[in-house]
């Protein structure tokens, strides 16, 4: 699947933190800060880590779902439609996500070698 090229420059533009790095996964593209992936666009969808308990108060906002792939739904994370996400919208997702990876520890990067290898 094809993801949102336009969407995935705006969270280019707004996350200029130099800990963030980005990562295509889920046929999508993934952000990591630290280590931790924090966002991403799968198709014209904004994919975002909030953590078991911040799921369920977002699931209460329009143009939100949860977030499934492999056909098992993902524990933590949300999709948000791609026309829900003017700029202040996108914003306060943003926000939301790096105050949820904000409280997890640091992952160390792995080389594509090494994941290849199971590493």
């Amino acid at each position: 699947m094809a993801y949102d090229e336009t969407l995935a420059q705006r969270l280019r533009d707004k996350l200029t933190d130099p800990a963030v790095t980005e990562r295509k996964m889920f046929g999508g593209l993934a952000f990591f800060t630290n280590g931790n992936m924090t966002v991403g666009v799968s198709g014209d969808e904004l994919i975002v880590r909030l953590g078991p308990e911040g799921v369920a108060a977002a699931l209460q906002r329009a143009g939100v779902r949860p977030f499934e792939s492999g056909g098992r739904s993902m524990r933590g994370w949300i999709l948000v439609a791609g026309d829900r996400l003017d700029d202040p919208e996108l914003d306060r997702w943003l926000a939301e996500a790096y105050d949820h990876v904000a409280t997890l520890p640091p992952k160390e990067s792995v080389s594509p070698a090494r994941r290849r290898r199971g590493a």
